[in-house]
């Protein structure tokens, strides 16, 4: 999910500091020392033979620091490749999906790995791939069976990964958190498989998905006109309270409309999955800002422009499928 919920300008001048881009120490400016020049005025040996350097031009950006239209043109792209695959072959959702699980997960190792924390990657990228599949055939069972095989792996994978002669070092780190980014990604995912394979299943998942779209664009719009007040910004300063109304509006708009004509259920099923999904998409995009903001990076990878990586689409998707299988398949 992206900072839609943004802080308007004239507030996040007040203090509000971007997260930091991978690398690129953008948490502070770079200072110039004596004797420098500084960019955009000069930049030569000697100042009796300046010249002027003539800055590029700046891409275009929204106020989420995004390249709007990359981001527009990707987002459209995938969001209409899967409605497609939803309503005309539902089961290729099962190997889209799990790709992008797998290049999510590999795209959190790396990420992890980069910082010094040593994730067992092949044991966490084949076991995330067994925890979606197995949903497929088994069910819960086998999502269940699948994880806590993975688990048990990436612990004996972590404790020998430097041979017999050598004790392992931030042994329980390292499992603590390969485990945590089992359940994170893969896990939470498998909920959408399970969702698909219920009754109408793919119009669920396609109901969830628009939700949290909604959510998306709602918050997006709400901040960038209204946000003046900062919601959590000790984790992600450009967050309003304006912005999270705006998109409990548009979601739970969106899930009176999707329950009651896609679903053909009790429009009131529509509020309480609009509100939920609203709450857990929110917290699923904090706990990857917090997560970027201790690893110091801006985005988990690069393969989506105007987006990031994978997983800086997947953060809010992942808690929702969850819930979507809960509240649905319960209330259903």
């Amino acid at each position: 999910m992206s900072d839609g919920t943004i802080v308007a300008d004239n507030a996040a001048a007040t203090g509000a500091a971007e997260e930091p881009t991978p690398g690129s120490g953008a948490a502070e400016a770079n200072p110039v020392r004596s004797g420098d020049f500084a960019v955009g005025q000069f930049h030569t040996a000697h100042p009796d033979h300046a010249e002027p350097v003539v800055p590029a031009p700046a891409a275009s950006t929204s106020r989420a620091g995004r390249n709007l239209p990359a981001a527009l043109a990707v987002g459209l792209g995938l969001g209409l490749s899967l409605v497609a695959i939803l309503l005309f072959a539902p089961l290729v959702f099962i190997p889209v999906a799990a790709t992008g699980v797998g290049v999510a997960t590999w795209e959190v190792a790396k990420r992890l790995r980069e910082a010094d924390v040593l994730v067992p990657r092949i044991p966490l990228i084949v076991g995330g791939q067994a925890v979606f599949w197995l949903g497929w055939p088994w069910g819960a069972s086998g999502v269940a069976g699948a994880f806590a095989a993975t688990a048990l792996t990436c612990m004996v994978w972590r404790l020998f990964d430097h041979g017999l002669q050598t004790a392992p070092r931030n042994f329980l780190r390292d499992t603590a958190i390969a485990i945590f980014a089992l359940a994170w990604i893969p896990l939470l995912a498998s909920f959408a498989t399970l969702l698909l394979l219920e009754p109408d299943g793919n119009l669920r998942v396609l109901t969830f998905m628009i939700l949290v779209v909604c959510s998306d664009v709602g918050g997006y719009v709400a901040g960038v006109l209204f946000g003046r007040h900062p919601m959590v910004p000790s984790i992600s300063p450009k967050k309003s309270w304006e912005g999270f109304g705006g998109s409990l509006v548009f979601s739970v708009i969106g899930g009176l409309l999707t329950v009651t004509l896609l679903l053909d259920a009790n429009s009131m099923i529509g509020v309480v999955l609009g509100v939920g999904l609203v709450l857990v998409a929110t917290v699923g995009d904090l706990i990857e800002s917090q997560i970027k903001r201790e690893l110091g990076i801006k985005d988990m990878g690069t393969l989506l422009p105007g987006h990031g990586g994978i997983m800086d689409r997947l953060d809010s998707m992942l808690p929702s499928a969850f819930v979507s299988w809960l509240v649905l398949s319960t209330l259903l």
